[in-house]
């Protein structure tokens, strides 16, 4: 039950120490050149300090947080192992590992697009997505409720996977996620660019611009938006950050600004269908408005 992230985590901050200098030393950025007037975003590869400290800090609360969600899901996970499931695949066998990685993968990119659909799991999702840089640091900006994703994963222990597998597959997955969390690394061999998930791919996943907007979902392997089309290959560098973004380095407001959002345009709304609409419609629904035609319709941007 020794999570592997935590081991990462030294080589998380010597990759995001290196990173940060370089934009220091190569570019000459501070705090000020970052947020150049004369520009409408941050340059590339830029960090600002208070943006970083933010996403670390959300990081390391999230250790906490992620460790109570598995253990609440190790005891759901084991009862449905051991008391459910209809066979045990051994982990000593290379195909359980290949299932586990594979399996936590596909439904991680399952509940990443349900994430991005529904809004109350958006309120959730949302905190990652919230910088306007991009960069090792906003790898580390995690959200503090994983009960979307333990709930996704429900069917692994389903099929015979050991829980403790599972896990370690999650961390793994979440770890790989770490350096593709970057603008100083360009295209990749096409071959592995087809296959996997790139900082390429991933720049496009945290874009607002509209081409951009809901795409590239997977952990590790980016085959699932290929086959699923939600695939978009990187055009041109993205504005990141959200559509509405939230002038705030005060983590829990990043954190919880959308539920908050979610409880106002509820208690606002006159109709059940409107309450539930605002709840579990995709981010930016609204409900019709006199001279609208059809049925009720999200916004333009969906987040």
């Amino acid at each position: 039950m020794r999570d592997p992230v935590l081991f990462a985590i030294p080589f998380f901050l010597l990759l995001l120490t290196l990173e940060w200098t370089a934009a220091r030393k190569l570019e000459k950025l501070d705090a000020a050149a970052a947020r150049n007037p004369s520009q409408d975003r941050p340059s590339s590869g830029a960090y600002l300090t208070r943006d970083s400290m933010a996403s670390i800090s959300m990081g390391l609360v999230s250790i906490a947080t992620t460790a109570a969600w598995k253990t609440l899901a190790l005891v759901g996970y084991a009862a449905i192992y051991v008391y459910v499931a209809p066979w045990h695949l051994p982990a000593t066998k290379w195909y359980t590992w290949v299932a586990a990685i594979v399996g936590v993968d596909l439904l991680y990119y399952a509940y990443h697009r349900v994430a991005h659909r529904i809004r109350l799991m958006w309120a959730t999702h949302q905190a990652h997505h919230s910088s306007q840089y991009f960069n090792f640091a906003t790898a580390l900006r995690q959200k503090w409720n994983n009960s979307g994703e333990i709930l996704m994963w429900l069917p692994l222990p389903l099929l015979g996977l050991p829980p403790w597998l599972i896990f370690f597959s999650w961390s793994l997955n979440l770890i790989y996620q770490f350096w593709v969390h970057t603008e100083r690394i360009d295209k990749l061999p096409r071959w592995f660019e087809f296959i996997f998930n790139t900082p390429s791919h991933h720049r496009v996943h945290h874009g607002m611009d509209q081409i951009y907007l809901d795409k590239n979902y997977g952990g590790i392997f980016i085959i699932f938006d290929r086959m699923f089309g939600s695939f978009q290959k990187e055009l041109f560098r993205p504005h990141y950050g959200l559509t509405k973004q939230v002038d705030t380095f005060n983590i829990w407001k990043l954190q919880t600004h959308e539920y908050v959002a979610i409880a106002r345009d509820v208690r606002s709304a006159s109709r059940l269908r409107d309450r539930l609409g605002y709840v579990f419609g995709p981010p930016g629904w609204a409900p019709r408005t006199a001279g609208q035609t059809g049925e009720n319709t999200p916004l333009a941007a969906s987040r």
